[in-house]
């Protein structure tokens, strides 16, 4: 997740990039890198009621095809505004008033497009997860893991860090909590393509366990930087990777994924 260096990429990258050239990373889950500043002019176009081309109030079901010309722009001026906002203020800072200033949208727009602070930071997230990111293809497991781990810390310890702000914010959210859950579980998803790589080499015997292996990996990045507040470690991320890549091949994540139990009903 990046405030305007959304489109950097790690020099361990060497999986395909995003479609529209960008990488955004594993841990980015904020893709748009606008700084929402935009001129009178533009405002003026996203003022008049329906002639700004939004419909109805909340954001399209994940996976949806997303709209283009001037709502996909006037969207892209409002999502970029949330980021910047978000870490200079804090989510108590965090309002639509203050987004559609930012952004130079009209605030009714804003209001009838996204209704709430909530609304606003869960699109930001569904957004992040129209890329086209990929895990990196270092030919080994422990390299490949290596590679997400750093894109991981990347977005972790940058300067000012929306992925720590959004994370933070999904607390106070549960619209942004639901949507940061979606967004992980799309991210391990695509994950599950290194394990795969591993065992077609011939690195781990099947089955394993794709997405308890990976989050094993990257946990110890979470858990340093979210949970203990500590500074960022340069060797931790290669130290976990191969911690992780020697259980695996130990055969500590052999077996079929769990299956979730229903939840019991009182």
């Amino acid at each position: 997740m990046t405030a305007g260096r959304s489109g950097e990429q790690t020099g361990s990258r060497s999986g395909p990039e995003a479609d529209d050239g960008s990488a955004h990373g594993f841990g980015n889950a904020y893709g748009s890198g606008n700084d929402g500043e935009h001129s009178s002019g533009e405002n003026g176009s996203s003022e008049n009621g329906s002639g700004d081309g939004l419909e109805a109030a909340g954001s399209p079901p994940p996976g949806a095809r997303r709209p283009g010309g001037r709502t996909a722009r006037v969207r892209e001026q409002v999502l970029g505004a949330v980021g910047p906002l978000l870490v200079e203020h804090g989510f108590d800072g965090l309002t639509v008033d203050a987004v559609a200033a930012r952004s130079g949208v009209h605030r009714a727009t804003v209001y009838r497009r996204w209704r709430d602070v909530g609304g606003l930071l869960a699109d930001v997230l569904d957004a992040a997860g129209d890329d086209g990111w990929r895990p990196a293809d270092t030919g080994s497991l422990e390299g490949d893991l290596r590679a997400l781990n750093e894109e991981v810390q990347e977005a972790l310890t940058e300067e000012p860090s929306v992925a720590l702000a959004l994370i933070a914010a999904s607390f106070r959210s549960e619209e942004a909590a639901r949507a940061l859950r979606r967004f992980w579980e799309e991210r391990y998803a695509r994950c599950e393509a290194v394990v795969g790589r591993a065992v077609e080499r011939g690195e781990l015997s099947p089955p394993v366990d794709a997405r308890k292996l990976v989050v094993s990996s990257t946990a110890p990045l979470y858990h340093q930087r979210v949970l203990l507040h500590s500074e960022p470690d340069p060797g931790l991320p290669a130290e976990a990777a191969r911690t992780a890549a020697l259980a695996a091949r130990a055969g500590a994540f052999n077996g079929a994924p769990a299956t979730p139990q229903p939840r019991a009903t009182s």
